[in-house]
């Protein structure tokens, strides 16, 4: 059979299948929440969903306890995931390196497989909620959204050798993200609409399937077999694994290992600012004076996910006249303001308004990535990437951890208190870019600095 060195198609599809799951899922806790609560099914018209607004009725009271014990949910099933996609997050990103890309791609899509099934069974059975942690840790078991997108990212990297095609390729990778995830997010209210929650998890599912025939039948390795070293669960498998880390700190000069540092801290406060606050999107609109249905909800979620495609764009024409830290600056300024709105959104045009001072916020990260890379050597690239995976995996699950839980505990006297907590909090990584601009951080000196390393080894 032949194969192909084509990856996109298998991040479209299981973007796709991740990102119709996430509103979905949001949905069926509250819905289900709602039942118990109410012993009967969520109302709705056909623009709204039917809400108690009048803070004076008993009914209003209930739907406030529903909001609480949603948002305490979801903070148990991310907390479920911590420890398993925290060792998984570096493991497989470091495996990539030497054993193969397959496999951080193949893994978690059967991860995404087994969690979806897990919530179809739930909604076909009418099972517990309780069923849902098997979700959480399946996922995390099998590798998470991170590890996947990274894998996907190294074989573009395998494939393109030239600086130019490399560009080319990961920023075309990154169209596909963010179309996919904006369809899905269209899609995720119409099916719920017109299909239920059994239907409209049974899709997602037939995707990864999809997708795992792909990559085991069709997607070429990039990484050849007399490139396999030691296995990965042996002792010296496991010593090459997590020793990357430790040596990318060591064999490094004092101002490199300062400014890592504080790059690596930045990365990690704007990620818990940012994730925790995103996935409480959807509760926040179901809830008062919003009152969204399945749709507008879906609506909401594609017009946020298009801020990777805008913050894409941003960041390839201000790169060609900013620095780096200036264009982290604009990101988080983006976020900041629309998050502050957000707070304040008691209309339906003026929530989606919201969207439009969110559209760079995506910046930040990729950026700060990439100031973090050309602070290390070339050959020290994968400890670093592993480093962040797995930083980002436990600063993630943290964030939507402790946003759940901020959440539920305001969300009766004002819903808005966790965005405006993510604003303030984003200060803090802003100041730290900050520092290091006025400390004197140039980027053409940090990749002097990488050469002076490297030849600084090379002479001892």
């Amino acid at each position: 059979m032949k194969q192909f060195r084509l990856v996109e198609p298998v991040v479209a599809v299981y973007c796709f299948a991740i990102f119709i799951c996430f509103p979905l899922g949001q949905q069926y806790i509250y819905h289900r929440l709602w039942n118990e609560e109410f012993n009967s099914s969520v109302p709705y018209s056909d623009n709204v969903s039917q809400c108690e607004t009048n803070q004076s009725s008993p009914n209003f009271i209930h739907q406030k306890e529903v909001q609480k014990q949603a948002s305490f949910f979801s903070t148990k099933l991310d907390l479920s995931a911590l420890i398993p996609s925290l060792v998984m997050s570096l493991i497989l990103v470091s495996y990539g390196d030497r054993h193969g890309r397959k496999a951080s791609l193949l893994l978690p899509s059967i991860g995404g497989l087994l969690s979806v099934g897990v919530y179809f069974s739930a909604s076909f059975f009418s099972l517990p909620l309780e069923i849902l942690y098997a979700s959480t840790v399946i996922s995390g078991l099998l590798g998470s959204f991170a590890t996947f997108i990274g894998g996907c990212f190294s074989y573009v990297a395998d494939i393109a050798k030239d600086v130019q095609s490399k560009n080319i390729r990961i920023a075309f990778l990154d169209m596909v993200l963010g179309v996919s995830s904006g369809i899905a997010g269209i899609a995720s209210g119409y099916f719920m609409r017109e299909f239920g929650f059994k239907v409209s998890f049974a899709i997602p599912a037939l995707l990864h399937i999809i997708n795992i025939f792909y990559i085991v039948f069709l997607l070429e390795e990039t990484v050849k077999k007399a490139e396999f070293q030691q296995h990965v669960f042996s002792k010296e498998g496991f010593k090459e694994l997590f020793s990357g880390v430790y040596y990318m700190f060591k064999h490094t000069s004092c101002k490199n290992r300062v400014v890592i540092s504080l790059l690596l801290f930045a990365f990690m406060f704007y990620l818990f600012a940012n994730i925790g606050p995103s996935s409480l999107f959807t509760l926040y609109e179901l809830d008062s004076p919003l009152c969204w249905n399945s749709v507008l909800i879906g609506w909401g979620s594609a017009f946020s996910t298009f801020c990777f495609v805008a913050s894409f764009l941003g960041v390839y024409f201000f790169s060609r006249c900013l620095q780096d830290a200036y264009i982290v600056f604009i990101g988080m300024i983006s976020w900041i303001t629309g998050v502050i709105l957000a707070a304040f959104a008691h209309t339906t045009v003026f929530m989606m308004l919201v969207r439009i001072p969110l559209l760079f916020a995506a910046m930040p990260l990729p950026v700060l990535r990439s100031m973090m890379s050309k602070v290390v050597s070339e050959s020290q690239q994968g400890a670093l990437f592993a480093c962040i995976a797995c930083l980002e995996s436990l600063t993630g699950i943290l964030g939507l951890a402790v946003f759940n839980t901020i959440y539920a505990s305001t969300v009766t006297w004002f819903p808005g208190f966790s965005f405006l907590l993510s604003a303030g909090l984003c200060l803090l990584p802003f100041g730290v870019v900050w520092f290091l601009l006025c400390i004197g951080y140039q980027e053409r000196n940090h990749v002097l600095l990488v050469n002076e390393d490297v030849s600084t080894e090379d002479e001892s």
